[in-house]
C-alpha cells in the first residue's frame, strides 16, 4: 500500500507537493469537516433530508480532486461532497440537494461535475461515457469517479471498468474504502485480496494506497491522471480509509462496529496526521487553524443561508423543467394540476 505521510505526521519519503500546496489541503480538509458537522446539525433540526457524513474521508477526496485539471470530469456520490466542493460545486447547491430541491443537482455549465449520485454504482458508467466522448472528440480530458467498496459488489462496476478497459477510455476510478457497505464489512464483500487486485482481471493499472495520507492520495491520483492523459487507459485507485461517523444520520454504527476499532481509526485521522506534519515544520499554530476554523463557518454559513432564501419555483416549473416541449403525457397531467 503507497505511503508517504505516516500517521505520526513524518515522511517515508519525500512529499510531491510544496509546503504551501499542503497547508491548502489541510485547509479544505477543515473546511469540510465543518461542513460535515453542519450537515449533520441541520439534519436533526428537520432543516436537511437523511444525510451521509463523510469525516475521516477528506483526504481521499480532496488530495485525489487535486491532481485534476478544472475542465477534467468528476462524478462521484452522495457522500462525496468535499469532492464536489473542491472541483467547484457551490456548496449552497450540495445543500439545497439534501432538501430535494431539483435545482441542488443543477451545477453551473461550467462546473465539471455531475450531480451527486445516489444510486450505487451506477454513476461510474457515467464517467465512462465522459471520458469515451472526450476521447472521440479529441479532448484532452480526464473522467474521475468516486465509489465506496459497497459499490464494486454491483454489477455496474464491472461494467463500468470492463469498457474503460476495452476501449483505453481516460477514465480514473477511485474506491474510497472505509471499511463497510453500510454495516457489511469489506471481508464479507469479496474474497479478493484487495480491491485494487481487481484492475488486472481488465486489464488496467491497480494500486493501493493509504486514503489517509493526502500526499499518497495526490501521488497516485496525479499518476494514473497522466497516465489516462496521454492515451495509457484507465486506472483503479483503491484508498484504504474509514468512515468515523455512521453510513447515514439513520445508522447506528454501534450495532456492528466497536469502539475500539472506532479508536483505532481516530489515530490515522487525516486531519490530526496533516497537522501534525506541518506542525514538524513550523507552519502550524493553533491561530492559524483557529483562523480557518472561523473562516469555515462562515463559509458554511452563508452557503445555508443563500440555500434557505432561494424561492420555491411555481409548480409550473415542475412541468417544464425537463422537457423543451413536454410530451402528451406530461401536458394532461400540467392540465389535470390545472396549469
Amino acid at each position: 500500500m503507497r505511503q508517504i505521510l505516516l500517521p505520526d505526521g513524518s515522511l517515508d519519503g519525500e512529499s510531491p507537493l510544496p509546503t504551501d500546496h499542503v497547508k491548502r489541503l489541510f485547509e479544505a480538509m477543515v473546511t469540510a469537516r465543518r461542513y460535515d458537522h453542519k450537515s449533520i446539525s441541520l439534519q436533526r433540526q428537520g432543516r436537511l433530508a437523511t444525510y451521509a457524513p463523510f469525516e475521516g474521508q477528506e483526504a481521499a477526496q480532496l488530495a485525489s480532486v487535486a491532481a485534476l485539471a478544472p475542465d477534467d470530469w468528476l462524478v462521484a456520490t452522495y457522500r462525496d461532497a468535499a469532492a464536489n466542493w473542491a472541483h467547484g460545486y457551490p456548496m449552497d447547491l450540495l445543500f439545497l440537494g439534501r432538501v430535494g430541491d431539483e435545482r441542488g443537482g443543477a451545477p453551473p455549465e461550467d462546473v465539471h461535475c455531475l450531480p451527486p449520485s445516489i444510486t450505487v454504482g451506477a454513476h461510474m458508467l457515467h464517467a465512462v461515457g465522459l471520458a469515451w466522448a472526450a476521447m472521440l472528440k479529441g479532448e484532452n480530458r480526464v473522467a474521475l469517479t468516486m465509489f465506496g467498496d459497497g459499490a464494486t459488489s454491483e454489477g455496474d462496476f464491472h461494467e463500468a471498468m470492463n469498457f474503460a478497459a476495452v476501449y483505453d477510455t481516460p477514465t480514473v476510478f477511485l474506491c474510497q474504502n472505509n471499511g463497510y457497505a453500510i454495516s457489511l464489512p469489506v471481508a464479507r464483500q469479496t474474497r479478493s485480496e484487495s480491491i485494487a487486485a481487481k484492475a488486472s482481471a481488465y486489464g488496467m493499472a491497480g494500486v493501493r494506497v493509504d486514503g489517509n495520507d493526502p500526499l499518497a492520495v495526490y501521488d497516485v491520483t496525479r499518476e494514473a491522471v497522466a497516465r489516462a492523459r496521454r492515451g495509457g487507459g484507465p486506472t483503479l485507485i483503491e484508498a484504504v480509509t474509514y468512515r468515523l461517523g455512521a453510513h447515514t444520520t439513520n445508522d447506528d454504527p454501534g450495532r456492528y462496529r466497536t469502539s475500539e476499532e472506532e479508536e483505532a481509526a481516530r489515530r490515522r485521522d487525516p486531519i490530526v496526521r496533516t497537522r501534525s506534519y506541518l506542525e514538524g515544520l513550523g507552519e502550524w499554530s493553533r491561530g492559524w487553524e483557529d483562523a480557518i476554523e472561523t473562516e469555515a463557518e462562515r463559509l458554511v454559513d452563508e452557503a445555508i443561508e443563500r440555500a434557505e432564501a432561494m424561492q420555491v419555483p411555481d409548480v409550473e416549473h415542475v412541468f417544464s423543467a425537463m422537457f423543451e416541449t413536454p410530451h402528451a403525457g406530461l401536458v394532461a397531467q400540467a392540465e389535470e394540476a390545472g396549469r
